[in-house]
């Protein structure tokens, strides 16, 4: 942020500052990194990203935000809490140059996705080749490159200067190339990206709500679409809403009256925390609008905290599993006995034993019945032939027997 607000350490702002700030930023680095970590997860878990070039996007989006929260928020919350910058030269220009790439990367991909969504709702035949998932990583590649570049400058626009000997890590450029700077970033990380963003959706939704679609079956799909774009809508709108506070606070400071006062200085810190908590709002909307979300986020919530505990569960007890599969295959021209019959029945090991043994006895028994009754199957079917031969049923139909199901109960 250019300029400062010169106040004494013990003001009431600086104090409410220190107090307030790192619990929002405590929280923002809480949710985001459980919130994106999940989306990683539910994303990278049985190949979710491999042929959907919005859910690789999506994850793009997770991966920029996760590397913000993780590099940038804990540094910047000391800015508020400590006297001065105590992690030396190259975490001040690192910070701040990860600050601006993930808000390009951030930006980019929202209108790398917005475009993708409006060929895959307007022209779903036609863009198939060229939605792939080799064009969208193209695509990612081109997105980073261009983060890259355009926040590259920012590695030397911050540095650390001591101030009545105390390191702080403020811009060092001069006032005109600063301001250039700052309205290059302002265009093209956020003007020209929410603008892409703006008619894309804008065509998208006209078309939605508009055309007819006859088939029922492409309907169902539109519908599946609409839910899509509806989430990716949202997470747009974000986006826009949150760093725009930030935005127009540097404007206003270049073109504008901005006196550095207690209003002001309220301002710039409002804007601070709602530009960071951007990061972490992403999985919030997923978990929100998308079904498919929330319940791949409980299936991986279900892995990690129930996982060891079955462990550690089948670790104390040993459990034996006996399967019996009852009359599966006996069938006959006339009759047959529907198998499929199963039951899984565990014991500890310590009784297994004992179990098998009796498992064994009812095992020949139950092999007897079933010998029995297939033996009386056959003798019912050669008497019933014989009396066809003999000609006593020429005049009756034969009756259709129906299939007999043998069910053993087997403990």
């Amino acid at each position: 942020m250019p300029g400062g607000w010169n106040a004494s350490s013990d003001s009431p702002e600086l104090r409410a500052a220190g107090i307030i700030v790192p619990i929002i930023f405590s929280l923002i680095f809480l949710l985001g990194t459980v919130g994106n970590g999940l989306v990683l997860a539910v994303l990278l878990r049985n190949g979710q990203v491999k042929y959907n070039t919005t859910n690789l996007f999506i994850l793009n989006l997770a991966m920029a935000d996760l590397c913000f929260i993780v590099c940038c928020v804990p540094f910047q919350a000391t800015i508020y809490t400590l006297d001065g910058w105590l992690f030396g030269a190259f975490a001040c220009k690192a910070v701040h140059f990860l600050i601006y790439l993930t808000m390009y990367a951030s930006s980019f991909t929202l209108a790398a996705v917005s475009i993708d969504r409006y060929l895959a709702i307007r022209y779903p035949l036609k863009s198939r080749d060229l939605r792939t998932t080799r064009n969208a990583g193209v695509a990612i590649v081109v997105i980073w490159s261009l983060s890259l570049l355009f926040a590259g400058p920012y590695l030397s626009y911050y540095q650390i200067v001591h101030y009545h000997g105390v390191p702080i890590c403020v811009p060092i450029w001069e006032d005109q190339r600063r301001k250039i700077l700052d309205i290059l970033t302002f265009v093209f990380g956020y003007l020209l990206p929410v603008t892409v963003v703006s008619l894309a959706y804008a065509r998208t939704i006209k078309f939605l709500w508009t055309s007819v679609d006859p088939v029922e079956r492409i309907s169902e799909s539109r519908k599946a679409k609409r839910k899509v774009t509806k989430m990716i809508v949202a997470v747009a709108i974000l986006f826009c809403l949150c760093w725009l506070p930030h935005h127009l606070v540097i404007l206003c400071f270049w073109f504008g009256h901005f006196p550095f006062n207690r209003a002001t200085y309220a301002c710039r810190l409002a804007s601070h925390c709602l530009s960071y908590a951007n990061s972490c709002l992403n999985p919030i909307v997923y978990a929100l609008i998308s079904k498919h979300f929330r319940k791949r986020f409980k299936q991986v919530f279900t892995c990690l905290f129930f996982q060891n505990k079955n462990r550690k569960k089948k670790k104390r007890v040993g459990n034996q599993v006996h399967v019996v599969n009852v009359g599966k295959g006996f069938t006959h021209s006339t009759g047959g006995f529907c198998g499929g019959n199963t039951e899984v029945t565990q014991v500890p090991r310590e009784n297994s034993r004992r179990r098998d043994a009796e498992g064994a006895n009812h095992a020949r028994a139950w092999t007897h019945q079933l010998q029995d009754a297939m033996a009386s199957a056959q003798k019912e079917l050669l008497e019933e032939e014989s009396l066809v031969t003999a000609g006593n049923l020429l005049a009756m139909t034969p009756p259709r027997r129906s299939q007999e199901c043998l069910t053993v109960h087997y403990k």
